[in-house]
C-alpha cells in the first residue's frame, strides 16, 4: 500500500501591532466574528487616522471606504426601526 501525499495546506495568520486587525492567508478577517473584513474601511475607520509605522493594512493611506459617519446613520437608522417597530407593538397590545 502506497501512502497519501501530505497536503500542502497551511495557515498564515499576521496580526498588526498597531491595532490587532487580523488576516488568516492574507484575508482580513474581523476578530471575534471571523468574519471576512474590508481593508479600505479598516483604512478609512482606523488605520489613516491612528495608524502608524506599524501598520500592516496594505490599504493604509489610501482614501475610501466606510466612515464613522456612515456607520453612525447606520445604527441611528435601525435604531429608529426598531423604536418604531416596538411602538406599533405596543400600541397593538394596547387594543387588545
Amino acid at each position: 500500500m502506497s501512502e497519501k501525499p501530505l497536503s500542502d495546506l497551511k495557515i498564515e495568520r499576521q496580526e498588526c501591532p498597531k491595532c490587532e486587525a487580523v488576516w488568516i492567508n492574507g484575508v482580513h478577517t474581523w476578530r471575534g466574528t471571523g468574519n471576512s473584513g474590508n481593508e479600505l474601511d479598516l483604512a478609512s475607520l482606523v488605520c489613516n487616522k491612528f495608524g502608524d509605522e506599524q501598520c500592516i493594512n496594505p490599504s493604509k493611506g489610501i482614501e475610501g471606504g466606510q466612515t464613522w459617519e456612515e456607520r453612525s446613520g447606520w445604527v441611528d437608522g435601525a435604531m429608529f426601526e426598531r423604536q418604531k417597530m416596538l411602538k406599533e407593538l405596543d400600541d397593538r397590545l394596547k387594543g387588545l
